[in-house]
């Protein structure tokens, strides 16, 4: 509205509203909104206040009732908080989804009998043994815990995450706590909030049934002060871990990083690795690659992969031609227009539930349920509001990215042409700054090849000319073939035997027969709580050397953007095709 007053558009004389709270509830926005209109000859009416800006009365008026109106607010938020407070104290359970190990009944908390047994097992383990919560999340994983899914715990299996907020919760103690979490207003800002973790909040009796002691409670904190001290690193300041969070774990498909082997008594030479840390992955599945990698070997043999290509008479013709080509943002532009839209939806709802509580009559029996109610909705929307406003500013900032990758690419692709020259005469700081702007990741093999090689495959952030195509992933794997030439002529044979053969009794069906796609999604689902696509199931299939049938679905584009199969779904249809002795 303000825009089109600036830009005087529709010709605005005056801008009418029912209620001054209806314009805005911050009397300095009041304020400041109103000189801004007056500046371009636009006053404001109220109706039911009886208000004109353009008298000298109706000015003071706005200025007074701005301020009731934002007092007002203000006392409702307070009273609601109070109210809500109130409700701790009386050992009630807050709202929101019961914690695990719990349900809800009549808006009381009710210890869940197929949950519960999970909390007192976390609490045993991690008081009574030497596991952390990472060793606790693994022998539920290992002997036969399942965890029940729900709406706030949606992801199969247990989790380190899962297990630390467990312990970190008094409610299983049987108390209730208040203000663990508290919306603030951002400095700086008028009307923007944000949710803020605090560090110290009060604790009340509940009127719940307590799973645990509250001296085991207690203890677990104890345990957990123990616990989280941070190492101290000895680092050597002119060596770094050059592919650290680029290399891929071929086991949970997370970031690989440096580890360091003290020197040795004999021979006083440091050794550096690269390790997975992850011994359990988020979605609670236990990561096995526990091998370390040599760094200097596997260091050398990307440069020398890299320094393959870039000696390609054909590569330098292609990297020369792409410096200094346009970028393509038209997607995350639409993608931003319709969240936009969403925040707009938004806004309209938070001023729609204003409407109501400022027209809620005070004498109404159910005054005092009717407008908690209402602000419960209302703080909501600022919880909404954020969300949409994050994924806007993401892509806002991602746009910004790619515009500013594009000029890093082309430094990049500058770099490349004399990449001999510059990386080995580069700091390994240097050259780790380098392997990041210029690969996103490397995928490795579970073992190391005969050939002697460990990566699989090299994913760049950039598109790369290989053999006159441009491409984002060079894969590694070789494989040792024969050519054969022979020369096949018709005989007629000597003698004829006949045989009758049981293809039931040999056990001769292709692997392909053995379960069809919808009985591998069956399985996976009923299994692992995972849903997986035809495509995801045909490119786990290939990489297991089964036959797939040809797909008459190809897309029309010259460069269609096929998704991968994610690890964790790989590994589920991998488990499936075990089942049916597929592989």
């Amino acid at each position: 509205m303000l825009n089109d007053i600036q830009d005087g558009k529709d010709d605005v004389s005056y801008v009418l509203v029912f209620k001054l709270s209806r314009f805005g509830r911050n009397a300095a926005d009041v304020l400041n909104s109103l000189q801004l209109m007056q500046d371009f000859g636009v006053n404001l009416i109220c109706v039911e206040d009886g208000i004109d800006s353009s008298k000298d009365a109706g000015k003071l008026m706005i200025s007074v009732l701005s301020a009731v109106a934002e007092i007002e607010r203000e006392n409702i938020r307070t009273q609601t908080m109070a109210g809500r407070e109130q409700k701790a104290r009386e050992g009630k359970w807050n709202g929101g989804f019961a914690p695990y190990g719990y349900k809800l009944e009549n808006g009381n908390l009710v210890i869940a009998e197929d949950e519960v047994e999970v909390i007192r097992v976390i609490y045993d383990r991690y008081i009574h043994t030497n596991e952390g919560v990472a060793g606790v999340a693994k022998y539920l994983n290992r002997n036969g815990y399942t965890k029940k899914l729900r709406q706030n715990n949606t992801i199969p299996g247990f989790s380190r995450d899962f297990v630390k907020n467990v312990l970190y919760n008094p409610v299983y103690m049987g108390k209730i706590a208040y203000g663990r979490r508290r919306t603030e207003k951002k400095q700086g800002t008028r009307n923007e909030m944000h949710v803020v973790e605090q560090s110290e909040f009060p604790v009340y009796e509940g009127q719940h049934e307590a799973i645990i002691s509250e001296e085991d409670w207690y203890l677990a904190q104890e345990k957990r002060k123990i616990n989280s001290f941070k190492r101290e690193k000895v680092n050597n300041p002119d060596h770094a871990h050059i592919l650290s969070g680029i290399l891929k774990c071929p086991c949970c498909g997370k970031s690989m990083y440096g580890n360091i082997a003290k020197a040795h008594s004999k021979d006083k030479k440091t050794r550096y690795y690269y390790y997975c840390k992850n011994t359990v992955t988020p979605t609670g599945h236990e990561c096995s690659f526990r091998l370390n990698i040599e760094q200097t070997e596997i260091n050398k043999f990307v440069a020398k992969v890299i320094s393959a290509m870039v000696n390609n008479p054909r590569f330098v013709e292609a990297i020369q031609a792409k410096i200094g080509s346009a970028v393509d943002t038209e997607d995350m532009e639409k993608q931003i227009a319709v969240l936009q839209g969403q925040l707009k939806q938004a806004f309209g709802t938070k001023s729609r539930l204003e409407r109501q509580m400022d027209t809620l009559d005070i004498n109404d029996a159910h005054y005092d349920r009717k407008i908690l109610d209402l602000q419960r909705r209302y703080d909501e929307q600022y919880d909404t509001i954020e969300e949409i406003e994050v994924q806007i500013g993401e892509l806002q900032s991602q746009i910004r990215s790619i515009q500013q990758e594009k000029i890093s690419g082309d430094n990049i692709y500058r770099l490349l042409l004399a990449f001999d020259e510059v990386y080995h005469s580069a700091t390994e700081a240097e050259q780790k700054e380098f392997m990041k702007a210029f690969i996103e990741r490397i995928e490795m093999f579970p073992e190391k090849r005969k050939d002697g090689s460990w990566i699989k495959k090299i994913v760049f952030n950039f598109p790369v000319p290989v053999d006159g195509e441009e491409v984002k992933e060079l894969p590694l794997e070789t494989e040792t073939t024969v050519e054969t030439v022979v020369l096949l002529s018709q005989q007629k044979p000597d003698d004829t035997i006949e045989i009758d053969l049981d293809l039931d009794e040999l056990d001769a069906t292709t692997a392909e027969t053995k379960a069809t796609y919808e009985e591998i999604k069956a399985y996976v689902w009923d299994k692992h709580h995972l849903k997986v696509s035809s495509l995801y199931i045909s490119q786990v299939k290939r990489k297991c050397g089964l036959e797939v049938g040809q797909n008459y679905n190809l897309s029309k584009s010259e460069n269609p953007k096929v998704p991968k199969c994610p690890p964790e779904k790989e590994a589920a249809i991998m488990d499936a095709l075990k089942h049916f002795q597929m592989i």
